[in-house]
């Protein structure tokens, strides 16, 4: 196991709970885990799309216009930031198995309202409490995720973890469209808090961290990491690396297209291409079913290519980059095209990229990032990236109300989605660069080590 080789004598490695890796026992409760953060992903991003495909129903009833659909679905995000850097920071402090637990029980409170006759108030205000609740998810999830895997097998994980986002979308859209049909739009609402509960439970009986030893920084054949992370680096400093900026700003450009398909697609499909309430429900789950194969597939890649010394760089930087670049030239195509085969395949396959790019991605930001402060960056990451929610959803809802037609609108900000994202894919593949900045940061602590007078560490 890999431990910091500069601390300070009479200092503890942070490893209270080594077990063996290897184990049997630790593989499959590793599973196990890992498939209950997927359940709780998915419940997450069910969340997120069930207002999309109530969309028609509620605006019918509620007499909104476009404008205010748009509110209503960037309110989601107005706390979103803030819940994520509050999250991941009592992701240090506080116990996984209650922390993901207590958050998800917010989720279910603030669904169960919506079940009822509400008014716009209160939707904004059931939107905003889920939205804050939701915010720390991803990141809590990935670095639990992380917390049962060695460095060079997380991609995968973190592949699976993100699959779940698509898995929820991809299974909620066809059922909830069904409920909303046969029932009412507020059905959905309780679908979801009831299915919600039962996932708080599973997760108290079986989820949590793993141990602190599958945190260390392993070689792909077993044995000491070339770059051995200080066990704290200073935020500033870890803000201040090209591959942390360049993430961020290829997550932001990848959410917004997350944003925009969660809150919009659904509508879309019905109004702006003219397809029928229950066909454009079952369109809707095609782009999420293509994320979740995407994303693990290439998970899978990025781990065989790094286990046969493709740098860090290739797999966490340049492929990622590539994609999300791929996902918004296929935006840029697809807007300009009348409805049809070819213009699906570029949705699914924009959706695909992107998706894949992320959850990549991710796995780079444990290269750069120590153990111990893992739960704060994700966090702070999570919250900046997120940021795109709160104006994406609300620029698609003022460029389809400035469209001469609606399809016409919807067209130009599909088209400003996707230049938006290929600016954004290039200047993170110039930036992204985990093995460089790695070795910056490992100088970095060996050099303030050495100038702190010996004594314990506080």
């Amino acid at each position: 196991m890999a431990v910091d080789q500069h601390a300070a004598p009479g200092s503890e490695p942070h490893a209270s709970k080594a077990v063996d890796q290897g184990s049997t026992a630790h593989r499959r409760k590793a599973w196990i885990v890992l498939a209950l953060l997927v359940g709780l992903m998915l419940v997450n991003f069910a969340d997120k799309v069930v207002v999309g495909l109530a969309g028609v129903g509620m605006k019918q009833e509620l007499g909104l216009n476009d404008r205010d659909f748009g509110f209503i679905q960037s309110s989601f995000f107005w706390l979103f930031s803030l819940g994520s850097v509050l999250g991941g920071w009592l992701g240090g402090k506080v116990r996984a198995r209650w922390l993901l637990a207590g958050v998800a029980a917010l989720w279910v409170l603030s669904l169960a309202p919506m079940a009822f006759q509400v008014g716009f108030t209160t939707i904004v205000a059931c939107r905003v409490l889920l939205g804050f609740a939701e915010g720390p998810t991803t990141a809590l999830a990935m670095q639990v995720a992380h917390s049962w895997f060695p460095a060079h097998q997380r991609a995968v994980p973190s592949s699976i973890v993100v699959a779940g986002a698509g898995l929820g979308p991809l299974i909620a859209a066809p059922v909830l469209t069904w409920v909303i049909s046969e029932h009412s739009w507020h059905a959905a609402f309780g679908v979801l808090a009831a299915f919600g509960a039962v996932v708080v439970v599973l997760w108290l009986i079986g989820g949590d961290a793993g141990p602190e030893s599958a945190a260390a920084e392993e070689a792909p054949d077993g044995g000491t990491a070339a770059v051995v992370l200080p066990r704290r680096v200073p935020l500033g400093s870890l803000l201040r690396t090209g591959t942390l900026i360049g993430a961020m700003l290829l997550f932001f450009v990848a959410y917004a297209n997350t944003a925009i398909k969660v809150s919009w697609l659904p509508l879309y499909l019905e109004e702006g291409l003219g397809y029928d309430a229950t066909t454009a429900g079952n369109l809707v789950a095609l782009p999420y079913l293509g994320s979740a194969t995407a994303v693990i597939t290439v998970g899978f890649w990025s781990r065989s290519l790094t286990e046969r010394g493709v740098s860090n760089r290739v797999t966490r930087g340049v492929l990622p980059a590539v994609m999300v670049l791929g996902s918004g030239a296929c935006v840029i195509t697809y807007s300009s095209l009348d409805r049809g085969p070819l213009q699906l395949v570029l949705l699914v396959l924009s959706a695909c990229l992107s998706a894949a790019g992320f959850g990549a991605g991710f796995a780079g930001l444990s290269d750069v990032v120590p153990a111990l402060q893992r739960g704060a960056v994700f966090g702070i990451v999570t919250g900046f990236y997120s940021a795109a929610g709160i104006v994406a959803p609300m620029v698609m809802g003022n460029m389809v109300a400035a469209g001469h037609t609606r399809a016409a609108g919807y067209g130009d900000g599909f088209l400003l989605l996707g230049v938006f994202m290929a600016v954004g894919a290039v200047v993170a593949l110039l930036l992204i660069h985990p093995d460089r900045d790695a070795r910056k940061l490992a100088q970095q602590g060996r050099g303030a080590t050495i100038g702190r007078p010996r004594g314990p560490v506080v």
